[in-house]
Parts: structure tokens; sequence; C-alpha cells
């Protein structure tokens, strides 16, 4: 019987064939957008806070830039989960009565501060940026190789490729050869930009698992084979987890499995009296 591999699991190629190139490559282009939004806001938040700070409205409005980076982090974590395949869920570390709505405004904007939630979720945003700044790089390397890719229908074609010294570079695609060698260059194009992709995307993973919440996965060890350790006057004596005692295998005078024989009192290195001069 003859069993074929999946087409996502052929290397180098594979990349094609696996759904998760794709919802990785939406979460790249989904973050250009939403760091031009959050730009936007912190730059508001940071200049409006700065100028008016000395009368203290600005104050209360970079605390409240911070409070609400909560919510971005909150759709960044949606986005990791449905995008990137993590299990995030929010984490639980805010205080009772800001949770239930108990406190008042300023113990409740405290809680919100003192969170460590709060601060991993800014940290994200901002770091989400490099990741932004890191995706320009795929998305461009795909929108250049699909143009090529398609060489063969739109010669004769010239796509321009930069400047170089001030002049742009151009190739200049006139003839069916050169379209199927263009198609070719596309063709590798397209792979590295989706391998791009994935190594961006895991790196942005990487910063939600670290940053954005706690995985819902559950620890599945069983703690039967865990060992305490209890304190007996001056002795360490470990509990066996299958439920055999075998403290006493070598303090009767018994060799053990190797032959050796271990005296009953240690300070005394001749147990038969008989012996002693």
């Amino acid at each position: 019987m003859v069993f074929l591999r999946p087409l996502a699991a052929l290397p180098v190629v594979g990349v094609v064939a696996d759904g998760r190139t794709y919802r990785r490559l939406l979460y790249l282009l989904i973050a250009v957008p939403l760091w031009v939004v959050y730009s936007g806001f912190v730059t508001f938040a940071l200049a409006f806070g700065l100028v008016f700070s000395v009368v203290l409205v600005g104050v209360g409005v970079l605390i409240g830039a911070v409070v609400a980076s909560r919510i971005a982090a909150g759709l960044e974590r949606w986005l990791a989960n449905s995008l990137l395949g993590t299990d995030l869920v929010a984490p639980d570390d805010l205080q009772a009565p800001a949770t239930d709505g108990s406190a008042g405004a300023v113990a409740t904007v405290g809680a919100y501060l003192s969170a460590p939630s709060t601060w991993r979720g800014l940290g994200f945003v901002s770091l989400k940026f490099w990741v932004t700044v890191l995706a320009l790089a795929p998305l461009a390397v795909l929108a250049r190789s699909l143009a090529l890719v398609g060489a063969p229908v739109r010669y004769p074609y010239a796509p321009q490729f930069g400047e170089v010294n001030g002049e742009p570079a151009v190739w200049a695609i006139d003839t069916a050869p050169e379209a199927a060698l263009a198609t070719g260059v596309g063709v590798v194009g397209l792979l590295v930009g989706l391998h791009l992709t994935n190594l961006i995307a895991g790196g942005a993973r990487l910063m939600a698992v670290a940053l954005l919440g706690e995985s819902d996965e559950s620890d599945g060890g069983d703690d039967g084979d865990r060992v305490t350790v209890e304190r007996d006057g001056d002795r360490e004596v470990a509990d066996d987890p299958d439920g055999s005692d075998d403290r006493g295998a070598d303090s009767d005078g018994e060799p053990d499995a190797d032959g050796f024989q271990f005296d009953a009192d240690p300070a005394d290195p001749d147990p038969d009296p008989d012996d002693r001069g």
C-alpha cells in the first residue's frame, strides 16, 4: 500500500498548501492598518498629555491611554487566537472591587494601573510596531512575485524594482522566454515571501503567548509521581509513590544490589563486640 504525504508536509513547497500560512499572512495584513490606528492614538495621547500635564488634564489623558491599551490587548489576543493558533485567555489579575464595580473611580483606575497585565499589554502594543515593520518585507516580496508570475499573460511588460543611483531599475519583458523566466523568478519569490510570513508571524505568536494572557491548556501531569520529603529528626525520608517502603532495606545489615554491606551504626565500624581488641 502506498501512503502519500500531505502536500503541506512537503519541504520548502509545502508552505503553499498549508492553511496556517494564509492565516498568518492575513494576520500581517491586518497588522498594518491596526498599527496606523495605534500610532495615531499614541501620538495624540502623548502630545496632548505632555502639553496639558501642567494642569493635570494631561496626566488624566496619559492614564486613560494606558488603561485603554487593555482594549487593544484584548483585540490582539483575539487575533492571535483566531489566526496564529494560540489558546490564550485574559489574565485574571484585577482586584475584585475593580471587576464588580463596587470601588470608586480612583480605586478602579489604581487597580488597572497596578495590574501586571495592563503593562504587558501595553508592551505588546508597543512591540507590534516592529512586527508591522518586518511584515512589510514579505508583503512587498509577495506583491512583486505575483506580478512576475502573471508575466506570460501581460508581456510586453516592464516591472520596476526600485532605483539604482537615482535611476529606476526596470526589467523589460518583451518575449515569451523572458516571460517564462519571470514566472520562475516569481514562483521562487512567492516561496520566499510565504516562508518569511511564517517566520515573522511565528515571532508575533511567541510575543502574544508571553505578554497577552495565560494559556488555556490544562496541565495533564499526574501528581502520583511527585515525591515529597519529610524530616524525621536529622533524617530526610522520601515517600515512595508506589506505596512501598524500602527504607529498612539497607539499614538492617543486608547487602545491597551491588554486594556491599552497610553497618547499622555508622559510628561503630565493627558491629561485632567479640572482634574488638
